[in-house]
């Protein structure tokens, strides 16, 4: 869908399923650091109705929030790719994708902005990992999990990114692009390393910017076994892939 007025050169895509508790003020809150952001919701049929009140607010919020809609849960990284994709026909120059339940601070956005818009970052990722460890609420038993699991991606792929599987980045267009959306592969969590080890291998420039991640407080977590399993087992199938192809750009 390409609308007929005029857009603006930044863009933020949240994906959503049941966040309603969250909706109205992750809206608030990243439409008003500028008029010169602009947000996209992508809306996996919610039961709650996050979609309706999405809608509700657009009309206070014209040319600036926007809505997809989808049939069901399909996974977040076809709702980033749905999402990168209007982006792309819609002129967006700088796209960045965040949760809706504020683990990631909209006050980092102009911050992951500058630094591919006024700089030479080709990606920003707001990282939890690039200056010691900064997650608040998760339990001990988490944080391991998860920072191993960046230790693992590193291992495995020799990528120099500490916080591989961060939802909090920032790509210019020339990377969603050159990288190829419909060639990505993984849904879950493996999708944000796919994307960042793409990226890396295509020669782009990927920096990483110190967040404080909080874990929600309100909503539910979509995490599942099958996410992890995916994202564990992901990460060898990208480095053999990676064998077999030549990244030029």
């Amino acid at each position: 869908m390409v609308f007929d007025f005029p857009m603006g050169e930044q863009l933020v895509i949240v994906p959503t399923y049941n966040e309603i508790e969250n909706i109205e003020r992750i809206v608030d809150a990243v439409l008003n650091l500028s008029k010169d952001i602009d947000l996209l919701i992508v809306d996996d049929n919610s039961p709650d109705g996050t979609g309706k009140r999405v809608k509700e607010m657009q009309a206070a919020r014209k040319g600036a929030l926007h809505l997809l809609e989808r049939p069901g849960k399909l996974g977040l990284g076809t709702a980033y790719i749905l999402g990168f994709t209007w982006a792309l026909e819609n002129g967006y120059k700088y796209i960045c994708e965040m949760d809706a339940d504020f683990s990631h601070d909209p006050n980092d956005l102009p911050r992951l902005f500058a630094e591919c818009r006024e700089r030479d970052a080709d990606v920003a990722i707001g990282s939890r990992y690039i200056s010691g460890v900064n997650v608040v609420n998760w339990p001990m038993s988490r944080v391991l999990i998860s920072y191993f699991a960046s230790v693992y991606v590193r291992l495995i792929t020799r990528m120099k990114v500490r916080d591989a599987t961060a939802g909090f980045v920032c790509y210019r267009t020339e990377v969603l692009k050159t990288i190829g959306l419909e060639h990505i592969k993984f849904k879950g969590y493996a999708f944000q390393i796919e994307m960042k080890f793409k990226a890396w291998k295509y020669g782009f420039n990927v920096v990483e910017l110190p967040i404080i991640f909080t874990d929600r407080r309100e909503g539910t977590s979509k995490m599942s076994g099958k996410i992890v399993s995916e994202a564990i087992f992901g990460v060898i199938r990208l480095k053999v892939g990676s064998w077999f192809r030549r990244y030029k750009r």
